[in-house]
This record gives structure tokens, sequence and C-alpha cells, in this order.
């Protein structure tokens, strides 16, 4: 380097030496910003990279509008990943038919030997007997049906699940929700303590003790938040969306209703998706049955036969033939028998089924009328009262009538009614679940 220019930069260093080290650092990246060129974008540029850059799936979600239930369970019906792939077996039933409705193809011979006569053109035609191309359309058509109820029965249970997803998100949101008015009133305790404490009227230990009391509320209120995003988890997975996507709900716990236990009884007997896949198998059974016992006809096959070069008897001639595989060894019975088994198996297994899903039913509405009962209690006789236990208590520490001790008892108190109502709630929504898996079918 130069030594003028060693003399410069020695001369600002030494003018630099009284200044604070914060304006010598700026000074410095200063003069290496205007040397380089590569300063921060001017405040125009970055918001013009601001604005082009797309949102995020939680800023997209945060102005949404909360779900209800029914809009969840259209999001999942539509969305869903499992009932999409269940959807495409429609199209392999219908080839399943289309494969039904083929016919035997033809057989052509065509020969050239060396004796007479020497050329011959053969065309065998197969042909089905005891209508066994109208028996495997039927039992393809039951097969489809088969897939069909299938995807009812999938249907059922994805809408299951969808109820237990949105009412776990929003049990989840009211057990955030009452954990921070517990941390709030914990906070107040606390400031109550520190009030009294500064004024000579309490010791040091309620202070400690109060904020012991905050912290553990604080802690409560981390968890429940973490609670929170794992149902927000699940039920984005059931609808199609990213992990992270802010849905929220508006359902409340003490939502929907359910029938007597006997109508409960009749509307699973005739509109559960269970059934409905037993009787599509019984249908295909019996279309088995029937083709089986198709199949213990022969197929006879029609022949034609045109011979050339029979010299000196004819130059051209023909012959015709049936052939008939004589049913000697084989006859298919055990095949009949076979399916026959299996169609009474089936309806066996309906019958049970029919009774086991009376017997879930009557016990699904007893324990959802139980819980109804218990959260309607919690909501309309134990909650006001915790919250006015909550009022006294707080008053009566502030004008000190009663200690802490008093105090954070009442606060434990209330918090396990708050969380035990929430709880209540769950259970109640649970057991409507329960009930709508029992009957099969949607709920009224």
């Amino acid at each position: 380097m130069p030594a003028r220019n060693l003399r410069a930069q020695e001369k600002r260093l030494t003018g630099l030496r009284g200044r604070p080290f914060r304006q010598v650092a700026s000074s410095f990246l200063a003069s290496v910003i205007i040397a380089t060129g590569t300063g921060p974008n001017p405040r125009g540029a970055q918001q013009e990279q601001i604005r082009q850059t797309p949102p995020t799936a939680v800023e997209a979600g945060a102005n949404e509008a909360p779900l209800s239930l029914e809009e969840a369970t259209d999001l999942a019906l539509a969305a869903n990943r499992t009932l999409a792939a269940a959807r495409l077996r429609r199209e392999v039933a219908r080839g399943g038919i289309d494969v039904a409705r083929e016919r035997p193809n033809p057989d052509l011979t065509l020969e050239s030997e060396r004796e007479t006569p020497h050329e011959a053109l053969t065309l065998a035609l197969p042909i089905e007997t005891a209508s066994k191309r109208r028996r495997r359309i039927d039992l393809a058509s039951a097969e489809a049906g088969t897939g069909e109820a299938e995807i009812d029965r999938l249907t059922v249970e994805t809408r299951n699940l969808v109820r237990r997803a949105y009412y776990a998100l929003a049990a989840s949101q009211r057990r955030v929700a009452e954990t921070e008015e517990l941390l709030r009133i914990a906070g107040k305790f606390r400031e109550a303590a520190s009030a009294r404490f500064e004024a000579g009227a309490a010791p040091r230990l309620e202070v400690l003790q109060a904020k012991l009391a905050a912290a553990q509320a604080d802690n409560e209120v981390n968890t429940a938040r973490g609670s929170l995003r794992s149902a927000r988890t699940d039920l984005n997975t059931l609808l199609a969306r990213p992990p992270e996507h802010p849905t929220t709900i508006s359902g409340e716990l003490d939502a929907g209703a359910f029938p007597e236990a006997e109508a409960a009884a009749e509307q699973a007997l005739l509109a559960s998706t269970e059934l409905e896949v037993l009787d599509r198998r019984i249908a295909e059974a019996q279309a088995r049955v029937d083709l089986a016992r198709a199949r213990q006809f022969p197929d006879p096959t029609v022949q034609g036969t045109v011979t050339r070069r029979s010299a000196p008897e004819f130059n051209t001639g023909w012959r015709a033939g049936v052939t008939v595989t004589l049913p000697l060894f084989t006859r298919h019975r055990a095949e009949v028998i076979v399916e026959q088994r299996s169609l009474s198996q089936l309806r066996a297994e309906r019958e049970a089924v029919a009774a086991r899903i009376r017997g879930d039913v009557f016990a699904a509405v007893a324990v959802a009328g139980a819980q109804r009962q218990q959260y309607v209690r919690y909501r309309d006789q134990i909650l006001p009262q915790a919250a006015e236990i909550e009022r006294m208590a707080e008053d009566s520490y502030q004008s000190g009538q009663t200690g802490l001790v008093a105090m954070l008892q009442t606060l434990q108190t209330t918090r396990e009614v708050r969380l035990r109502s929430v709880q209540a709630g769950l259970d109640y929504q649970v057991a409507l679940a329960e009930l709508e898996r029992a009957i099969g079918a949607p709920l009224p």
C-alpha cells in the first residue's frame, strides 16, 4: 500500500479514537456500504418486496370465518383422500361389468395335410347355456353394489371422525379460554397479595405463594395451547389442509341432540351402512350361487369345416359337428355347496350384527343422556356458583377477612370445576359420536 494512503488511514483512525465504539462502528459500516454499493434496499424496495411475497398458510387462513360442523363435514367429504381413493372403485366396478358382458371368441383352425383332404378350414363357436353371461353380469353388478356400500360406510366413518376431531378442537379452545381466565384470576390474587404485603398486612410468604399459583396457572395455559395445536392438526388432516392452518370453529360443547332409544334403533336397522354392506354382500353371494349352478351345465361348441383338394371324390367339401364336455368326473357340485354355505354364513352374520347394533344403540343413548345431563348441570348450576365463589373470595381477601390459604383453595376448586365442565362437554360429544357410530348413519 502506498505510504500516502497509510498516512491518510492512520489520520482517520486517530480522529475516531475519541468517539464511542457504536459511532465508530457505524461510521465504518457506512464507509464500507458506500465503497461496495451493497447496502440494504431502500424502504420503498423493501415494501415492494413484502408486497410480492406470497402469504403463508397461516396468513391466508387468519381471516377465515369459524367453521360449523356441517361446513367441516362438507370439506372433509369433498377433500378427504381416503374417500377419494374409495370412489375410484366405481370405475373398477364399471370395468368389471364390461368384462362380464364379453362373449366367448370363436376358434379358427387352418389345416394343411398330406392325406386327403389336403386343406381344411374349421370355425368353432362356443355357446353359453343356462344364462351364464347374464349371471356373470348380475354378479359384477352385485360386486359394484358392494363397492358403493363400502363408500357409504367410509363416508359415515369420515363424518364420525370429523365430529370427534371437531369437538376435540372445540374442547381445546374452551380449555384454553378457561385456563387463561384462571391465569387472570391468579394474577389478580398475586397483585392483591403484593398490595397487602406492601401495606404491611401480610407476610412475604403470601406473595411467594401467590406468585407460585400464578406460575402454575401460566404453565397450564401453555399446556392447553399445546393441546389446542394438536387438536387443530388432527382436524386439518381430515380436511386435507396444511397442519399449521389456523382453523377455528364455532361449535359449542352442548350442541347436538339424539333421538329416543327405540327410534334410534329403528333408524339403525333401516339406514346402517354396516347392514347395507352386509346386504350387498348377501346379494353378491346369491349371484355367486346362481353362477355356480349355471356352470353345472356344459357349454357345447358348434364347429363347421370347409375342406379342399380331396380328389378324386371332390374338390371342395364340408363337415359340421358339435362338441360337448361330458360331466362325468367334475360336476361343480362342490362349488355350489361352498357358495351356498357362504351365503348362509353371511345371513347369520347379518342377524348377529343387527342384534348387536340394537344393543349398542340402546347403550349409547343411555350414555349420551347421562353425559348431557351432567354437562347441563355444570353449565347451568355449578359454573355460576363457582364464579360467585371466585368473586366472594377475591373481595374477602382484598378486604383482609380471609387469608391466602382460603384464596388458594378457592382457586384450586374453581380450576377443577372449570376443567371438569369442559371434560363433561367433550364426554357428551364423544357419546354422540359413539351413538352415531352405533347407528351407522348421521344423527338427525
